[in-house]
């Protein structure tokens, strides 16, 4: 069985089917996901995660160039505005029916798989609750809220490929009545979208793919919302948007063939392999841009490299700040084909890190990403195989469990990207400073030339007897 052979399109607009004999309960499978007009994605796959659109570091020729990226996810709340009544420039772009407001405002190429949701990967923890119409969100002029009838709004207008249901998340663990409203919300958020989504009265035009959203929940306290799922609004679900990857032991078997997708805060490979044996699909991984902004180029494989000695816990990056590499002119990973690895030294990217250029985390990301991209291959390669529970035992013997920690201070970063809080210290260090605590006047600089005592001796002193 060779999982990357790419056979052809299917007739439908949209297909995702699981290879061969793979079981569609809680254990690794082998996929495809195929989409008219965009590149066909082989499963278990990562989704990279957006900023406003762009995959941070990256140049948009650069991506298409030097990387193999098949799809992307973007938040709406990256395109929100915070009041009400002003119009988001995203929507006042002139678009054709049959084009993507979303795909033609962030110019992005026809081929890619554009999945959007209405929150960052991760969130940011908001300061206010949920409504029962609305949630909090944080766009990049503040906090705002957003109603539900302004996202089904979205989805209808900005016509992404794949939209993410909304769901009622708590930022902090919920107690037994605030269990029972996000179930309550969820349910009825879903079923008024997809009656909104799907109206027989708009046949004719574009639809974008419905990923239902899964709580981070027990099977048990969200049973009727997955009942109606499956009685009542199942021949217009795509698949599953999870949360929590122990979510998907709540999928009823009858729609348990449908494609899923986990959006929870990835931070090491091994949580990858987890979601893996628990039949994810999709993932969004966070850590390999938290990798590259802290300065660390991710070198690992799976189940381990060539190089790699079993009596030896290796560490699963490589910190690029410390001084060691000041002189080595190798390349970050010997056996990595990468752009980066081809055409650029350590001492180079250590160099480009301390002076502060864009181009070094430009460079981790190509790396970090490519290592990914080796990481699911090899993932695919060992389901095919029958072998992926021992070479997960493999990996973990040859890897240690966390990545390095970061070292030195990465790009500067950006309000919408943390929690403000009062009394908290600045995120950035800073760059330049007052001059007020100067009070002493300049002093006047001495000269290396000996100037004559006119004093003593006049400006022409007689020499005579």
């Amino acid at each position: 069985m060779q999982p990357e052979s790419l056979a052809e399109p299917p007739d439908e607009m949209f297909s995702f089917s699981l290879l061969g004999s793979t079981p569609t309960l809680l254990a690794p499978r082998l996929g495809r996901l195929s989409l008219t007009g965009r590149k066909p994605i082989q499963t278990p796959n990562h989704v990279p995660i957006t900023s406003r659109g762009v995959l941070p570091h990256v140049s948009h020729d650069i991506m298409y160039d030097r990387m193999s990226i098949g799809s992307l996810y973007a938040a709406f709340e990256d395109f929100a505005e915070k009041g009400h009544r002003s119009i988001p420039p995203i929507y006042q772009i002139p678009t054709q029916p049959f084009e993507s407001a979303l795909r033609k405002f962030i110019c992005q190429h026809e081929d890619l798989l554009l999945i959007l949701g209405p929150r960052r990967v991760p969130p940011v923890p908001c300061p206010t609750p949920n409504s029962s119409n609305s949630v909090t969100i944080l766009s990049s002029v503040g906090y705002r809220q957003l109603e539900t009838e302004q996202y089904i709004e979205a989805i209808q207008k900005l016509q992404p490929d794949i939209a993410v249901g909304l769901s009622d998340l708590s930022s902090k663990p919920p107690g037994v009545k605030r269990r029972e409203r996000m179930v309550d919300r969820t349910h009825a958020w879903t079923r008024d979208a997809i009656d909104r989504l799907y109206d027989k009265q708009d046949e004719g035009n574009f639809v974008s793919l419905f990923l239902a959203p899964l709580l981070p929940l027990d099977k048990e306290q969200q049973m009727l919302y997955i009942e109606e799922l499956e009685d009542e609004m199942r021949q217009n679900v795509a698949g599953f948007a999870v949360y929590d990857t122990h979510s998907t032991s709540a999928i009823p078997e009858s729609m348990s063939a449908l494609v899923r997708l986990s959006l929870s805060e990835t931070k090491t490979p091994r949580e990858i392999l987890k979601e893996v044996s628990l039949g994810i699909d999709l993932s969004t991984v966070p850590f390999v841009g938290e990798a590259s902004d802290a300065g660390i180029a991710l070198d690992f494989g799976f189940p381990s490299l060539a190089r790699d000695v079993e009596t030896d816990v290796r560490p699963l990056g490589i910190d690029m700040w410390p001084a060691t590499h000041a002189a080595d002119m190798s390349p970050l990973s010997r056996s990595c084909k990468c752009y980066t690895c081809q055409k650029f030294s350590r001492a180079y990217i250590r160099h480009l890190l301390h002076a502060k250029e864009m181009l070094s985390w430009t460079l981790l990301q190509i790396h970090n990403y490519h290592v990914l991209d080796n990481f699911y291959v090899a993932i695919r390669d060992s389901i095919a195989r029958g072998t992926f529970d021992e070479d997960v035992a493999k990996f973990e013997r040859a890897y240690e469990p966390e990545l390095p920690r970061q070292s030195g201070q990465g790009p500067r970063l950006r309000g919408y990207q943390f929690k403000g809080e009062a009394g908290a210290k600045p995120k950035n260090p800073k760059v330049y400073g007052r001059l007020d605590q100067i009070t002493t006047a300049p002093t006047q600089s001495g000269s290396s030339i000996v100037t004559p005592n006119v004093d003593a001796h006049g400006f022409a002193a007689n020499t005579t007897f």
